[in-house]
């Protein structure tokens, strides 16, 4: 075992006996690989990790780390971006043998279990010209990204990921498990939605699955750094009253060396527009030609596309194993103050890798009601996602104090955070992310489903 815990060989052994995935022990075979997270800045040791296959596997993963007293993480896709999907010394309940997707086109609804990516979701969905709102890097984990909220390419259309939610499967801190629904364990349903991990492991969820693709109108359009104040300025105003099939995010970052980027043109400190438009592939055409024909871009790979093509698109810039750190806020919008924020500090990116993305809201996210769901800033305008990147550790602290030095000058302008965006930010920092009203309702709720606080590697909400 890692130094500083000690666990009962013998109930471990007792555990493998039963036990359809993989007990791993840090003198195992393939341990090191089993315990990478997504986000290589993270380095941390569990003593023991338990490969789930199932509800079983789960529930006794939970009894011996409850007997034995274990600090727990959680893992899905392992995206967390303060690596709160591993610990170090405790236990590691890893879902990413749970792989089962079941696909019922006629009824458009969907069942995905806890270690499924959204790319692997994707995959099964567009079959049938359908999808779930989901995220835009395919390697992420369906479990994290929608128990966060969910926020992606057509949610403008559809809503977050949360909001074609029809139900979960839920195993507590005590090893229950329980459906939540509407219908059934409403309150825990809601705070599902939204609240993360904090009220047990979900290993199911069943989602409402909408028509997309299988093209769509999508790619970015990008433009000199230096016409930054003036290209969003122009997309304020674009928009201000845009369809709800258009979803885009502004990125900041210097040109990648990719085979389609102009030599003359790698490195340097560019802003783009990344759309997608969920609806018939001429209407989105007609749509985005006054983005196409703004300014003087110089580069442009908005066009007619397979609809999964374009939900790789973000993958190479977020490979596993790079150094990520994230700084994230809501605006209300975009105002001129705003825009010198972000034209002043685009300019100031070292790092190739790292970048921005602006993520515009609105839309059917806007239109819930506020209280249907834990998730708070249905009402924001944008969402900054501020990426201080780095391929390896040197550069890293320089990235982390400029994302840092970025948040902070948009500080005035701050009116809350996407949860799935915080790292480890302190106790005051989630409830600024769910709001004083939501933050108590779920402070209550997690007195009922988890009052020992098993699952508090997470954007915690104490129940004390």
């Amino acid at each position: 075992m890692t130094q500083g815990t000690e666990i009962d060989r013998s109930a471990v052994d007792e555990l493998q006996a039963t036990f359809r995935g993989d007990i791993v022990r840090p003198d195992d075979a393939g341990y090191d690989d089993h315990r990478k997270v997504w986000n290589g800045s993270i380095d941390r040791r569990p003593a023991i990790i338990a490969r789930c296959t199932g509800v079983a596997d789960v529930r006794a993963a939970i009894k011996l780390a409850r007997s034995q007293g274990l600090l727990t993480a959680v893992r899905g896709g392992g995206h967390s971006f303060p690596g709160l999907s591993v610990c170090d010394d405790g236990m590691l309940i890893d879902l990413g043998l749970m792989k089962d997707i079941r696909v019922d086109p006629e009824a458009r609804t969907v069942r995905v279990q806890a270690g499924v990516l959204l790319g692997e979701l994707d995959r099964e969905t567009q079959e049938f010209g359908l999808a779930v709102p989901s995220g835009i890097v395919t390697h992420t984990g369906v479990a994290g990204l929608t128990l966060g909220g969910g926020i992606g390419w057509v949610m403008r259309k559809y809503g977050l990921s949360i909001d074609q939610l029809l139900s979960a499967d839920v195993i507590t801190a005590d090893g229950e498990l329980v459906r939540a629904s509407e219908r059934e364990n409403s309150d825990l349903f809601w705070g599902l939605r939204g609240g993360g991990g904090n009220f047990g492991i979900v290993t199911d969820f069943e989602f409402r699955l909408n028509p997309v693709g299988p093209y769509a109108v999508a790619g970015p359009v990008f433009w000199k750094m230096e016409d930054a104040r003036d290209l969003l300025k122009f997309y304020r105003d674009w928009t201000s009253d845009c369809p709800d099939e258009l979803m885009t995010i502004a990125v900041q970052r210097r040109a990648p060396a990719l085979p389609f980027v102009p030599p003359d043109l790698v490195g340097k400190h560019v802003i783009g527009v990344t759309a997608c438009y969920a609806g018939p592939v001429e209407d989105g055409e007609r749509v985005l030609r006054p983005l196409k024909e703004f300014g003087s871009p110089v580069l442009d790979f908005c066009q007619p596309k397979p609809y999964l093509e374009h939900q790789k698109m973000f993958d190479p810039s977020f490979p596993h194993g790079w150094h990520y750190y994230f700084r994230a806020c809501d605006v209300a919008g975009l105002s001129d103050e705003v825009i010198d924020v972000v034209a002043e500090y685009g300019m100031r990116i070292v790092s190739p890798v790292t970048s921005i993305a602006l993520w515009q809201m609105g839309g059917a996210v806007g239109r819930i009601d506020d209280d249907a769901t834990a998730f708070n800033g249905r009402k924001a305008g944008f969402t900054f996602n501020i990426n201080g990147n780095s391929t390896t550790a040197e550069g890293f602290d320089a990235e982390r104090e400029w994302a840092r030095d970025y948040w902070a000058a948009l500080a005035p302008h701050h009116t809350g955070v996407y949860v799935n965006f915080l790292m480890e930010e302190g106790q005051e920092r989630v409830r600024q992310a769910y709001g004083a009203a939501k933050y108590e309702r779920l402070k209550a709720l997690k007195r009922q489903y988890d009052p020992t606080n098993f699952f508090r590697l997470n954007q915690n909400i104490r129940p004390d």
